[in-house]
């Protein structure tokens, strides 16, 4: 449990499992999920958001899993101010060696008329609700909604009340992305100050990057007196996303000569998990993202590449090797073998098994003898596109044939459930054409709302990677493949989305999804 006596020391509690994985699209099954946690608790982080337990059954038993298996981290489920959430959450929690009940209401006046509570009722409910799920667990987090927008009068009034029933750590959300640095830092010395026993307490800062400061205002909030950041891999989150995990610790370890203050966040695991929360959600990671983009570590302007060759300390204010890259780029040929594989793998920060490297390693071989080199991005992609969501739809064989004027055919043959179906479809253009194939051997009404491509490497014969998003009733699922042929690409994007939403459909049935939990109970 947390004390407010570590006045150097950041604890870092990560929600990409419960407020990254309610981004549209980014849904993560349950092995996923799990996955996803024992990376985090091996990297350090200090407490893990592992779900929303009232959301479904299944977000329950990742929950329950998570606590189950963790081994050094807190692990945290999220509730509404009502005893049905606590209770839920406290028995998802329960088996955690350090469980934690993180309960929430909206404060300021545009969300208490959602519940249409007065100030007096929501501030009795918010005194019942605390006190509950401090019965229930020792280590208890409340977090008053829209927080940066709630009246200073009523935020300080209903911070007190949390603290007096229990609350152990009182997180300031960002909710909607409106705050600005001096605001944020400003705002948490002003209620530590103020509020009466807020120096018994840990104060967190949850961020949303809407205006593209998250990760500025979580660290002004550090310099304000907070104690605990609220973030996710990647900045995963919901609209413009949360404060990036890999940017407030590298803020604060490369800069530590003007911010004094420390996590336990062993930094070499970064890129790895960021490339696994990237796969797993389908949520490719911009080129020019901080820290974990393919453009972080390069460097193309002459003047650059020869400030770097005489000193790397000129462009660069860390080192590749301190977030988990190898530092090189050194491509693999088809005369590679399994041992030099399975080598740059590990300097990537993949661990696969026998099992798993057998089948990478064919998949490479056929790379190999259409490319003259396969280098790390290649790798990478490789390891993605061996990721299918499920085997429900599977591309078997494709033949397009483009004629004039932008018309083409596609032949197609898929295996649907373990049976072999074709179809032939004429379509403007290669990608239209195998598109409306397969939606002919597997029928839909998914709306396509992104079909973005882009070269994993340079040259003509480069990968392509194309990332496909699909809608269907409210459901959205992110779909990625790689190949050297970009039609083949795209058809095998196109058919991993529709697996992910076949899961999707399975697990709304399971129950609610989070996202269409309302307010509706709370009153």
């Amino acid at each position: 449990m947390t004390t407010a006596s570590d006045k150097d020391r950041v604890w870092i509690f990560d929600t990409t499992l419960r407020d990254g994985e309610q981004s549209p699209g980014a849904t993560m099954t349950h092995d996923e999920k799990l996955e996803i946690a024992g990376l985090l608790d091996d990297m350090g982080v200090d407490i893990i958001e592992a779900g929303f337990p009232i959301a479904s059954e299944g977000d329950f038993r990742a929950v329950s899993e998570i606590a189950e298996r963790s081994k050094n981290s807190v692990i945290c489920g999220l509730a509404r101010a009502n005893f049905k959430d606590i209770d839920r959450c406290a028995e998802a929690v329960r088996h955690a060696a350090q469980p934690r009940i993180h309960t929430f209401i909206g404060t300021s006046e545009l969300h208490r008329a959602i519940p249409n509570l007065t100030m007096d009722e929501m501030a009795d409910k918010i005194h019942e609700t605390v006190t509950h799920a401090r019965n229930l667990v020792d280590n208890v987090q409340w977090s008053p909604m829209d927080a940066t927008r709630t009246e200073w009068d009523y935020l300080c009034r209903v911070v007190e009340i949390a603290i007096k029933a229990g609350a152990s750590t009182i997180n300031i959300p960002d909710t909607v992305g409106y705050t600005a640095p001096a605001e944020s830092a400003d705002l948490i010395k002003r209620l530590i100050e103020t509020v009466p026993g807020a120096d018994e307490v840990i104060f967190a800062t949850h961020c949303h990057n809407d205006l593209g400061m998250a990760t500025a205002n979580s660290l002004a909030a550090v310099a304000g007196g907070a104690r605990q950041i609220e973030c996710t891999i990647n900045g995963l989150g919901e609209r413009a996303g949360n404060t990036a995990l890999e940017e407030v610790v590298m803020a604060l370890k490369v800069r530590n000569d003007i911010m004094p203050w420390h996590t336990k966040i062993d930094t070499q695991k970064i890129m790895h998990i960021s490339r696994r929360v990237a796969t797993v959600a389908g949520f490719p990671v911009q080129y020019n993202k901080a820290i974990v983009g393919k453009n972080a570590f390069a460097h193309e302007s002459g003047i650059h590449q020869d400030g770097m060759l005489k000193n790397k300390e000129t462009f660069e204010i860390m080192r590749p090797e301190d977030v988990g890259l190898s530092g090189t780029a050194l491509p693999l040929g088809k005369h590679s073998g399994r041992a030099a594989l399975r080598d740059k793998l590990d300097q990537l920060g993949f661990e696969i098994g026998d099992n798993q490297l057998k089948d990478l390693f064919v998949r490479f071989k056929d790379l190999a003898d259409r490319k003259k080199e396969v280098f790390d991005d290649d790798i990478i992609a490789l390891m993605r596109a061996g990721e299918d969501a499920d085997d429900h739809l599977q591309l078997v064989s494709m033949k397009v044939v483009c004629g004039t004027g932008g018309q083409a055919e596609s032949i197609l043959e898929m295996e649907v459930d373990g049976a072999d179906v074709s179809a032939v479809e004429n379509g403007d253009g290669p990608v239209d054409a195998t598109f409306k194939a397969i939606r002919k051997i597997y029928p839909n009404s998914a709306r396509l709302q992104l079909y973005q491509v882009h070269a994993v490497t340079e040259g003509t014969d480069a990968q392509a990677t194309v990332s496909v998003r699909l809608e269907e009733d409210g459901i959205i699922t992110t779909g990625e493949s790689a190949d050297t042929d970009t039609v083949v690409a795209s058809a095998r994007a196109y058919i991993n989305a529709l697996n992910r939403l076949i899961i999707r459909r399975g697990k709304m049935g399971e129950g609610a999804d989070a996202r269409e939990i309302s307010y509706k109970d709370l009153a």
